[in-house]
């Protein structure tokens, strides 16, 4: 049955998907022929199924998973695709693995088995998100601040360990468990980062079939783990930020920055549900993790009505709390823009430029920069740094924000 012929006879609902499915194999193995294939064969098999069975609760990851299975089955018959069957081999194993009590949902169990602690930690992460989560390598890398050609390498040397190891991917038992979910709280966090804020050029500002695919785990992740903290940490993280969501573009497309956004549009439901898992942790009275500590800091900001009643000195204690867990560059960014609010911008600056040299190449060192420049009144200086920022960065809803601040310099 010809593509065209399989989904004319799917509901008009699931015709976009067509397309999107291919995409997504033809990212994951690099084989517009074999995607196509793939999923017409998903298809096929859902004009059988659905009828009969209904249809599934989520189509879209049901045909995402079906096809994929179609591809490993495919390539596998194929003796001349030897290296394509080695990344088949990766996130697929011949034993039929007991199903791992609540674990029953495909994508999540394949992050799970991905998650392998023989991998260094960068590794399984950045394997991870390609094999399943399905981002490019261009933006895995700006997820990790490396080059292009060092992430690609990087992923084939994993891949090459993988091999060489014999490391058996498959789905891990409850004892395991523990010894995976950093890495798996890693990748849903990335993943949910980058639907966020896409980082590539000429996308959607925000990728809601990112933003909502991470949330859908993260829940799943909650139930089967309920009392892991992080767990809990990572959801309200991404609950609190997601309610902002629809103050975040403004009609034109460009991003709206947090002092600059209508909070009587933030979705208070989500609001809600991240308050109080944030509180559920400060009961339990245990040491804090970093997804915990970055979900406290956003309670704070969407606890205050107005950027003005911020309690910025309790957001600089937990950056600081954070900076202890993570001492890195960027940390050290975040703390100087709520430390400018607090102390002023003179102060933030001088904690801004020693980070010049390990963040030159992220465009949000250089608009935080040319913030602080600009309520100094240094104009000149901080034209120079929006323009860096807006070479560097890839959102063209970012973009289009930087370029309207710097052109309100005097």
């Amino acid at each position: 049955m010809s593509p065209p012929d399989v989904r004319d006879e799917l509901t008009r609902a699931h015709h976009d998907e067509w397309a999107r499915v291919v995409a997504s194999l033809t990212r994951r193995f690099g084989d517009l022929g074999l995607a196509e294939d793939a999923a017409a064969e998903a298809f096929a098999t859902a004009v059988e199924r659905w009828p009969a069975e209904g249809t599934p609760p989520n189509p879209g990851a049901w045909l995402t998973t079906t096809a994929n299975r179609k591809a490993i089955d495919r390539i596998r018959r194929e003796s001349k695709r030897d290296h394509k069957h080695q990344e088949a081999a990766m996130v697929h194993d011949d034993h039929e693995a007991e199903p791992l009590g609540v674990l029953d949902d495909d994508r999540l169990r394949l992050v799970f088995t991905c998650c392998h602690p023989a991998l260094a930690m960068e590794a399984r992460v950045a394997l991870t998100l390609r094999m399943v989560g399905g981002l490019t390598v261009p933006e895995i890398s700006r997820a990790f601040f490396v080059q292009e050609s060092a992430m690609a390498r990087r992923l084939t040397r994993a891949k090459a360990k993988i091999a060489a190891a014999r490391i058996p991917y498959r789905v891990p038992t409850a004892e395991d468990l523990p010894t995976r979910v950093s890495g798996v709280l890693a990748v849903l966090f990335l993943v949910f980062n980058e639907g966020y804020l896409t980082s590539g050029a000429d996308t959607d500002p925000i990728r809601q079939d990112l933003t909502g695919e991470a949330i859908r785990l993260t829940r799943m992740l909650r139930d089967l783990l309920p009392e892991d903290g992080e767990v809990a940490g990572l959801l309200a993280l991404m609950l609190l930020t997601d309610a902002r969501r629809s103050a975040r573009v403004s009609p034109g497309g460009e991003l709206v920055p947090l002092d600059e956004q209508d909070r009587s549009v933030w979705d208070r439901a989500l609001v809600a549900e991240g308050h109080r898992l944030v509180r559920e942790r400060l009961d339990a009275g245990a040491a804090p993790g970093r997804y915990q500590v970055m979900a406290a800091i956003n309670a704070v900001h969407t606890s205050a009505r107005t950027m003005r009643d911020t309690d910025w000195s309790q957001v600089v204690a937990l950056y600081d709390q954070l900076h202890d867990l993570e001492p890195s560059p960027v940390v050290a960014l975040n703390r100087a823009v709520a430390l400018a609010e607090l102390d002023g911008p003179q102060v933030a600056l001088a904690v801004v430029e020693p980070l010049g040299e390990p963040l030159s190449g992220y465009h949000a060192y250089h608009a935080v920069r040319a913030d602080l420049l600009r309520r100094m009144g240094r104009g000149e200086e901080a034209r120079a740094a929006y323009t860096r920022a807006i070479e560097l960065a890839g959102n063209t809803a970012e973009s289009a924000s930087l370029t309207r601040r710097r052109g309100e310099l005097t």
